[in-house]
């Protein structure tokens, strides 16, 4: 089933969070990811976090007491980390992140560390970039000319192909540490075949295309 987390940090355009939010079983907000949820005219089914970044806390008040989840500012876990501990426990196995860009590197960096775990999110849409999980084959309609970029995720051995990319994937040696920067989309359609292992696959959209 298809789970939802509005996370703080830069967002898409409200039209690309609606539809990325589209039969979802179940949408949260993660503390002030909430803004960004209203800002798409989405009520999220569960508002979780320690509301520290949510300066407005009247916008609690709109929603009923027991949908909201509020953990103390001192916890173990982020409220990302929290969402997708309560999706997983629902029986969610598609997450798909919406927000998150900008803001510190380490809050980054913790995200995409997420992505290496065994149970993770499939899918992180910022502003300006999307971040897919990929374990298989996967096909994906960009502009031509567009940034794309691939990272080794979980465990190895790696091996991936590609096709209608400048710079192919196919037959590179890949490690921890190793990744393919700043490819370029030569045509609309481009396609990512993962043989073994997992792949981040980051594509950036030029601001005026979000």
């Amino acid at each position: 089933m298809k789970g939802v987390i509005f996370i703080g940090g830069d967002s898409p355009r409200p039209v690309i969070c609606r539809k990325l939010a589209q039969d979802a079983y179940i949408i949260i907000a993660a503390d002030s990811g909430l803004i960004a949820a209203e800002a798409a005219g989405i009520k999220p089914n569960w508002i979780i976090g320690d509301m520290d970044s949510l300066e407005d806390k009247d916008l609690l008040e709109k929603y009923p007491p027991d949908i909201i989840l509020q953990y103390p500012v001192d916890k173990d876990l982020t409220d990302t980390e929290l969402a997708c501990e309560f999706l997983f426990n629902k029986n969610c196995n598609k997450i798909t992140l919406i927000g998150g860009g900008g803001g510190r590197l380490a809050h980054i960096m913790a995200l995409l560390a997420m992505f290496e775990r065994e149970l993770c999110p499939v899918r992180w849409r910022t502003a300006n970039e999307d971040i897919f999980l990929l374990k298989e084959a996967g096909k994906f309609n960009v502009d031509s000319g567009t940034m794309i970029s691939i990272f080794p995720a979980g465990q190895g051995p790696w091996n991936v192909t590609s096709k209608n990319l400048k710079w192919k994937l196919d037959d590179l040696v890949w490690s921890r540490g190793y990744f393919g920067i700043s490819n370029t989309a030569l045509k609309k359609n481009i396609s990512i075949d993962v043989i073994q292992g997992a792949f981040l696959l980051i594509i950036e959209y030029k601001p005026d295309m979000r």
